[in-house]
């Protein structure tokens, strides 16, 4: 990596108090190693880009939530000649999703409908899928993945970000890393967006959500399961041996639920889903059960001169469908698409292309996360599970395979069942999106050649 320009780096050394006494340079450097940072890193770097991604720890093996692969992102793989690695990953596959209601359980997604070759959701943990993007950009010339970097600050010429502040967190030595481009990739609570001083606009949501795992046994319905009765709703994720699962909370309500004691929350729970009743004491405490705020959130405006947001750094998803990281690998796909030219050509990029990358991504995003405010409204707002309010009595079924009588059904639901057809709209809307990106020709590879 070159040393840049170690004159202007002793000048900002006074004001930023830098540790370092020079100066890098990259021509573009990514803040963040989740799936959109390093699906942009790897295709930028196949456009010939010199391109930094920094990511502040020193491996993926943390407890992500969100380790669903969509179809269209294995689309995205295979045209990167990455499909089979990812297939060699040990992953469950999903193909319909359920929704399990007092009378019995209907079917409301059926992803075998999905046009292309995979028509499924992949579940794999997250940091798998971030070691194979991760294995396969270290492969080109011009990446460099650097670990253990946390950004502290933005560099800035004049009114322009000319790069980051970041902080080895092996030595704490500080460093400057200088680029034509910086992109932020760094998540909801994104430092790039803070240091910038932009602010999300945020779209009230009635309901958090506590995440735990129940073992799953081979009788258990397949795939994923909805489970909706009066003041509760939850969601069961098929991960083979076990259930990931979400149970909804109303917001800010942890605290006053979690004092109540474990005890009361296994009685709620049973109440809601007899048939996993006799597993429930793996749940021995509240030390299993983890605490999602969830947030809906957008930026204005994505970007800055010389400064793009992408993925939960612009626009923070709700988990309702579980489309976040589908979003988020869509935006690094349509930003390196549109920015590798320009990046190549000299590593300065007009704002008027920054916003290019917002109008592509944009409609789909706010379409999204309309369906998902309705989704709150209509579904969730009145069955967050409130602390004011006793544990209801049992009134689900006990078996959770118990086909639903068409009566009983909501309309949508009886026409789903009617015309199976209808099962494969909101599977597109999920596993796809309205917006899918397709990987440009110069980041395609065979199967072979990219291995």
């Amino acid at each position: 990596m070159s040393s840049g320009y170690p004159g202007r780096s002793l000048a900002l050394r006074g004001r930023y108090r830098y540790t370092s006494t020079m100066s890098e340079r990259t021509t573009c450097v990514v803040v963040g190693g989740g799936p959109a940072g390093l699906v942009l890193g790897l295709l930028l770097a196949r456009g010939g880009v010199e391109v930094t991604v920094l990511e502040k720890h020193a491996d993926f093996l943390r407890d992500f939530r969100g380790d669903t692969v969509h179809a269209s992102t294995l689309t995205l793989l295979d045209e990167l000649g990455l499909g089979a690695r990812f297939a060699a990953l040990p992953q469950r596959r999903v193909d319909r999703a359920q929704v399990q209601l007092d009378s019995g359980t209907a079917r409301i997604a059926d992803l075998t409908r999905l046009p292309g070759a995979h028509q499924h959701i992949a579940l794999v943990p997250q940091w798998d899928f971030l070691d194979l993007i991760a294995d396969a950009a270290e492969e080109e010339q011009t990446f460099t993945l650097r670990r253990n970097a946390e950004v502290v600050g933005l560099l800035t010429d004049s009114s322009r970000v000319a790069g980051v502040r970041y902080r080895d967190r092996t030595d704490g030595t500080e460093h400057a890393l200088r680029a034509g481009l910086t992109v932020a990739c760094d998540g909801r609570g994104s430092a790039v967006r803070s240091a910038a001083g932009m602010l999300p606009r945020s779209f009230g949501v009635p309901m958090d959500v506590w995440w735990f795992r129940l073992p799953r046994r081979a009788d258990d319905p397949a795939g994923g399961l909805g489970r909706i009765s009066t003041g509760q709703f939850a969601v069961l994720i098929d991960r083979g041996d076990y259930w990931q699962c979400a149970y909804l909370i109303r917001k800010g309500t942890d605290a006053q639920l979690r004092a109540a004691g474990i005890e009361r929350f296994r009685d709620r729970f049973a109440g809601l889903l007899p048939w996993l009743t006799d597993r429930l004491d793996a749940l021995g405490s509240f030390d299993d059960v983890k605490l999602l705020d969830v947030r809906l959130e957008r930026l204005r405006r994505w970007d800055r001169n010389g400064l793009l947001l992408i993925g939960d750094a612009a626009h923070a998803m709700s988990p309702v469908g579980g489309v976040g990281i589908n979003l988020a690998v869509a935006d690094a796909v349509a930003a390196a698409r549109l920015l590798v030219p320009a990046l190549r050509s000299g590593g300065i990029v007009p704002r008027s292309l920054l916003r290019r990358v917002q109008r592509r991504r944009w409609w789909a995003t706010a379409l999204i996360q309309t369906g998902q405010r309705l989704a709150h409204r209509a579904i969730l707002g009145g069955r967050a599970a409130d602390p004011g309010t006793p544990p209801p009595t049992v009134t689900g079924p006990q078996d959770a395979t118990a086909e639903a009588p068409a009566h009983t059904l909501p309309l949508p639901l009886r026409l789903a069942r009617r015309f199976p057809v209808l099962q494969g709209v909101p599977a597109r809307l999920i596993a796809i999106g309205p917006l899918p990106e397709h990987a440009p020709q110069w980041a395609r590879r065979s199967p072979e050649a990219a291995r």
